[in-house]
């Protein structure tokens, strides 16, 4: 039998505590960043109440490629965060796509304007000086990296407790791999309604972040561009 250390462990899903955190203050996502060293002490404080030592936060994060215009901005607050005491940062990718809505908008303007009888590439050109579609973001590889480090380091006894902040449904049977190992699995977030329903019923406890702690974890971003 594996005999487990009574360590726990924090798997932070950025994005998901960026996204979720912003709707419980008030907030748009965009216009907040996360306080790393604010959600190492709350994992610290919430490990000292249940008499376990705090080893460390994996933090979770998409980054652009270096040849984006964002990138060198992104890449120096992702080394404020790896610099964080208690933090080892692992990040996937951000691809962007075309919004879906550009298209079908085109379209109808198109549509609009031959009905109106203007001509309608002028139309849709001042339709661009008015108007902007930005690209649709997603997130690569992070699902992936949270399960990988989830299931190997309880394979390796790491720790007894992970204390994930994520809500998405395909880290379910994450969970329960790293329940058969006999570690516990305690799921975190701002909003309880955010975790998948599959997620929720196989988690050994529901936290909820209490909205100070999130207004610790999520401060305002500056006016000036940043990451």
């Amino acid at each position: 039998m594996l005999s487990y250390d009574r360590n726990l462990i924090g798997f932070v899903d950025a994005g998901f505590l960026r996204a979720e955190g912003a709707k419980v203050i008030g907030a748009n996502s965009a216009g907040v960043r996360p306080n790393a060293a604010a959600v190492v002490d709350w994992l610290r404080n919430l490990a000292s109440d249940r008499n376990q030592p705090f080893l460390r936060a994996n933090w979770y994060d998409g980054a652009f490629e270096p040849e984006h215009a964002r990138y060198p901005g992104q890449r120096r607050f992702f080394d404020y965060i790896a610099q964080t005491p208690g933090i080892q940062l692992r990040l996937g990718n951000i691809s962007e796509y075309p919004s879906k809505l550009e298209r079908p908008i085109r379209r109808a303007i198109r549509k609009t304007a031959i009905e109106l009888s203007v001509p309608p590439d002028a139309f849709l050109d001042q339709f661009a000086q008015n108007w902007t579609f930005y690209p649709e973001r997603r997130q690569k590889g992070v699902d992936t990296l949270i399960a990988l480090d989830m299931v190997r380091l309880a394979g390796h006894s790491a720790y007894s407790t992970a204390l994930l902040i994520a809500g998405d449904r395909d880290l379910a049977e994450v969970v329960r791999a790293v329940q058969d190992f006999g570690a516990k699995a305690l799921i975190a977030t701002p909003n309880r309604a955010s975790v998948a329903k599959e997620l929720a019923q196989l988690a050994d406890e529901l936290i909820t972040i209490e909205t100070d702690d999130i207004r610790k974890m999520l401060s305002l971003r500056p006016s000036s561009p940043s990451p």
